[in-house]
């Protein structure tokens, strides 16, 4: 578990780009120059940790291009306490970002490899969830809720009814959603089943899960 000098200089140039891209959220920037993400990956990607890439992880999964997790935090609008529910664990560095912000966080991961690994993971680096599930991210955790904000990790063919409603009022959901190629969108809940919607163009995830069983 080596975090060294030449890796916080490449995390500092990450920052560099992201910023770059125009990612402007003081503490979201601070998060990524913060979090040794050369950790959350697979030995043989060490060389390409500090790229503004996505690398594939365990169980045909991803860990996200940081410019894509700082792009997501940001439209969250994270606060100190927060009450926050994640879809898609995955590798665990969205986690740790929004850890680093100060949030109360919920995990919620499909893949029993990932979650294996990353439960044990997490705490190791610091990083203490309020609850990481094995389980159905398309259920939500409706004995959470309310949560003050939603964030789904994968590509989702379309918005889970549970998730919304699983919002408190003012709360915000970010999901990126379609099949192939998905667009970023946000949902500010106005009301007991008024949803304010807004879309932030295309990027590209890996497919949400759902429980066949």
């Amino acid at each position: 578990m080596i975090d060294n000098f030449k890796h916080k200089g490449m995390r500092q140039q990450l920052v560099l780009a992201v910023k770059s891209k125009g990612i402007t959220n003081e503490s979201v920037l601070n998060a990524i120059g913060k979090i040794p993400r050369h950790l959350f990956m697979d030995s043989s990607f060490l060389d390409h940790a500090y790229q503004d890439k996505a690398f594939p992880i365990a169980a045909d999964q991803t860990i996200s291009q940081p410019y894509t997790v700082a792009f997501q935090t940001e439209l969250l609008q994270v606060k100190k306490n927060d009450k926050i529910l994640e879809i898609g664990t995955g590798s665990g560095y969205q986690t740790a970002v929004l850890c680093e912000l100060g949030a109360k966080v919920y995990s919620i991961e499909r893949q029993q490899e990932l979650f294996k690994k990353t439960s044990k993971f997490l705490p190791k680096l610091g990083y203490r969830t309020k609850k990481l599930i094995f389980g159905d991210g398309y259920k939500g955790l409706l004995t959470e809720a309310p949560f003050d904000s939603i964030i789904v990790t994968a590509g989702a063919p379309f918005v889970p009814n549970a998730l919304l409603a699983q919002l408190r009022l003012g709360g915000r959901l970010v999901i990126p959603v379609g099949d192939n190629v998905q667009i970023m969108t946000l949902y500010i809940r106005r009301g007991e089943k008024e949803f304010e919607k807004t879309e932030f163009g295309e990027f590209r995830f890996v497919p949400l899960l759902e429980d066949k069983n």
